[in-house]
Order: C-alpha cells, then structure tokens, then sequence
C-alpha cells in the first residue's frame, strides 16, 4: 500500500517543551506557522495555525493552588479566544466568545488569570471557530501538579491528533463540509503522537499523560512495552488504580498511566484493520525495577453530590440517517441548535441535579460541560468516574450528576468539533 494511500503512520514527533518567561506567567502566540506535521523525513511542512510557532503549542505547566497568568497576543488575521479545557476556573477566564469574553482581533491581546484547584492532565485550544482552528494546531497541553507528585522516573505528555492532508502534505480546506458535520465529522488520513525526544531504560517508572486534541476523532489505543494502570481520567485521579487492555479516549479526554517499562514504549491506534503505531519512545540501557505497586493519586477537592434537587435531559438530535428534530441546524439538544437566549438548565449555587443523556442519533457524541466535572453513574446507580467530557455511542444513553458550584454562565455541547459546528450545542447558568 503506497504511503499516500494511507496516511495513518507511525511516526511520532516532539513535543514542544514547556515555556515560562518568569515563574507563573506565560505568553501564547497565535500565528501562522509552516508545521512539521509529517516526518522530517518527508521534507515537507504544512501551511498550519499554531501556538508559539509550534504544534501543539507550548507545554504550560503550573502548581496546584497557584495562580497562572497567560497573555495571548493573536497575530492571526481573523479572530481567535483560548478555552482552558477541564479547569475549574472562574466564568470570565473561559475564553468562549459571545458567553464569556470578546473575540480577540487580530493585532488584540487578552490576559487569562486564573488559580486551578486541581492538579491533573489538561489542555488548552481555540474556542472560535474551533472546528478549524484547532483542526489547523491552534491547542497545547496543561499540565498542574500535585503538591506531592508520585516518585517516578520520567512525566511523558502524550498529543493525539489527526489531521486531513493532501498529497503535497497540506490541510484541506473544506473544514466544516456538510457531510463531515452530518456524519462522524472530520476524519483525518493522517494521525501521530507528539512525544517529548527522549529515551526510556527498562525497569524506569513514568506517568504518561494522554491527550486527544483530535477535532472529531475517537481513539481507541493500545500501549506496549509498559506494565502499569491508569490512576487518573479528565484530570481527575480515580479511585484506586486500574488495569486495562486499550483505551477508548473521545476528542478532549485524557488519560494518565502510571507505569514500569518493559520494551520500548508504544502508542497504537487499534483499528479494524489492524493497529497503527502513533508514536514510541526507545530505550536505551536499565535500571532496578521500583518493587512498590502503582500509587493511587491524592484526590482533588471536587464537591461530592447532595441531595438531587433537579432532573433534566439533554436529547441528541439530528445528523444523518434519522436527524430529524426541530431545531434550525444539522444538530440539536432538545430540538434547539445552537446558542438560545435562555440556558438549557439554570442552577443555584451548589445544587445538585441528575442529567439524562440520550443520544438519539446515528453517531456517537462527546459531551463536555464547561467550568465543571461531573460523576458518570453506573448501571446499579453507585458513582463512577469523575469526568469533564463523557462519550456516548449512538443509540445509547448516559446518567451523569454534576454539582453546580461556579458561578456564570457555562457551555454545554458536544466536542465532536463538527458537530458543535453544526448546531450541538447550548449553556447552562449558575447564579
């Protein structure tokens, strides 16, 4: 099969390292860049958006606890705004035009102040017109940590993305085609891991942090050459450690792993068809084998649900195949696409309520709540996870239970990029 026939590689790329220009302040800027998205081998660049002249951006990585102070400077010739995904930050730092905050024009500068409550994996992307900005690399990790991180030997960010190429290597441009925004949305014939340029010794401990920054597509992953668990989802440590075989991570879920290395380390994409390498650290010489089991992470303090005090259902609606609904767009929630002027739910400060959502499509949706985590439930009603975005296959449904603790007014929608592009989305207020 010749390479453009399938672009699926792999290849890995390196990640941008981490940039502070004086303690807790940083400065992102929004250009036009040639990207190295493709192997140096292949000699080419690709015509692309980024952050700090690079794709991903820039690892910013802050404390717990601890202000960040982030000055974007758009030097794009269209507008752009920074969502600081997973964060439970104040409402005016969210960086969602319209609901938040003002586009930020070319030339125009916005400062992002904010104190995380929570460490964990999280990220930051383009929340104006992001089913093209951040399919063009306008997104970079964020990474807060513990006051007392767990002893291991190396942190590893791992970027998942995938992008749609050419046969000279750039973005087409039919971003937000109608057949993409009615269906899966846009698949990529191409997609690597962006990994730090280091080498691993067997018997070395890390935490491997995974991000899907795709716009659209939902990874299934395989790692090899470790021996380890997953201890965190969304940011969030779990309860105790957890085995597992792959991975199943939608756009804009993470994942940390903390493992012991065996072989050279790994990243596959599990396909149909067969698995598809992203990305691989090597290794090189070994060291003793730490003998203590995998930790579990100390728990952010993120409110535990009260009394249910509302209940509510979000219905996805539209698409192909069965799409349609009442709203003025491809997609709906509730049979309304889009912004509306009232709130798909209003909240009182800490209260608790009991969402239902029902996806009534053809297509699988990742919903992300703005501002907030919230608990997926299992079958038998218990809580399970504590998640920002959760996956919900096509047909299916899902009950989750978000205490609504900050205040403003927070978005609601699918990050299926596309999708939201089409109409799925809304917002909620808590006063």
């Amino acid at each position: 099969m010749k390479r453009r026939d399938f672009l699926i590689t792999s290849t890995a790329a390196a990640l941008a390292p981490a940039v502070s220009f004086a303690g807790n302040q940083f400065q992102l800027v929004a250009q036009p860049i040639e990207a190295q998205i493709l192997p140096k081998g292949e000699g080419k660049t690709t015509r692309s958006f980024g952050f700090n002249n690079g794709v991903p951006g820039p690892e910013i990585r802050g404390q717990q606890g601890q202000p960040l102070n982030v000055l974007l400077h758009n030097k794009l010739e269209e507008g752009t705004a920074v969502h600081w995904h997973g964060i439970r930050l104040q409402n005016a730092m969210d960086g969602v035009p319209i609901l938040t905050q003002n586009i930020v024009d070319p030339d125009g500068t916005y400062s992002y102040q904010f104190t995380p409550p929570d460490a964990g994996t999280f990220w930051y992307h383009s929340r104006y017109l992001s089913h093209e900005q951040v399919a063009r690399g306008l997104m970079g990790p964020l990474i807060i940590d513990e006051a007392n991180p767990p002893d291991v030997d190396h942190d590893i960010t791992a970027i998942i993305a995938d992008w749609r190429l050419d046969e000279d290597g750039q973005l087409t441009t039919d971003f937000g085609n109608m057949h993409d925004v009615a269906h899966s949305g846009r698949m990529g014939n191409f997609a690597r891991a962006f990994l730090p340029e280091i080498s691993l010794k067997t018997g070395a401990r890390i935490r491997l942090r995974i991000i899907n920054a795709a716009v659209d597509r939902v990874f299934h992953l395989s790692l090899l050459g470790l021996n380890g668990k997953i201890v965190a989802l969304d940011g969030m440590p779990i309860a105790a450690p957890r085995a597992f075989d792959t991975i199943e991570l939608a756009p804009a879920q993470r994942v940390d792993v903390i493992a012991d290395v065996e072989a050279t380390l790994e990243i596959d994409m599990v396909t149909r068809t067969g698995n598809y390498i992203l990305g691989q650290i090597d290794v090189s010489g070994e060291q003793a084998q730490r003998l203590t089991p995998i930790p579990t992470l100390p728990q952010n303090n993120a409110p535990r649900p009260g009394d249910i005090t509302q209940e509510l259902t979000l219905n996805m609606q539209g698409g192909a195949m069965n799409g349609r609904h009442g709203g003025d767009n491809i997609w709906a929630f509730n049979n309304l696409s889009d912004l509306q002027s009232k709130p798909f739910g209003r909240f009182k400060r800490g209260e608790t309520a009991r969402i239902q959502l029902l996806n009534d499509t053809s297509f699988a949706h990742g919903i992300h709540l703005h501002g907030h985590h919230f608990y997926e439930t299992l079958s038998d009603g218990t809580l399970g996870d504590l998640r920002d975005t959760t996956l919900v296959q096509a047909g299916e449904s899902r009950e989750i239970l978000c205490v609504f603790d900050n205040p403003g007014k927070w978005m609601l929608h699918c990050h299926m990029l596309s999708h939201q592009a089409g109409g799925m989305k809304t917002w909620v207020e808590v006063i």
